[in-house]
């Protein structure tokens, strides 16, 4: 139990180092290419835009969680003369 444990944080500390190395991984649709084939004739992948790239998943949660702590940790505005 205690080496299936270890090696379930190695996996999640290795997935969050390459999150945070190489946030961007290639297309899973197109490998890559930025072109798949459909229907004989090359055409842009409907994923990633021709881009080749998509962002990890694990880096899309940290970047959705970074924006609510920031959302949540705003000063809040003071008042003014001029906005009372």
């Amino acid at each position: 139990m205690l080496i299936a444990s270890l090696a379930l944080l190695a996996a999640a500390l290795y997935y969050a180092a390459l999150c945070a190395l190489r946030p961007f991984a290639p297309c899973r649709k197109c490998r890559g290419l930025g072109q798949i084939e459909r229907f004989g004739k090359p055409r842009m992948c409907p994923r990633c835009h021709n881009g080749k790239l998509r962002l990890r998943l694990g880096r899309r949660a940290y970047n959705a969680w970074l924006r609510t702590h920031r959302a949540g940790t705003r000063p809040a505005p003071t008042l003014t003369k001029e906005s009372r």
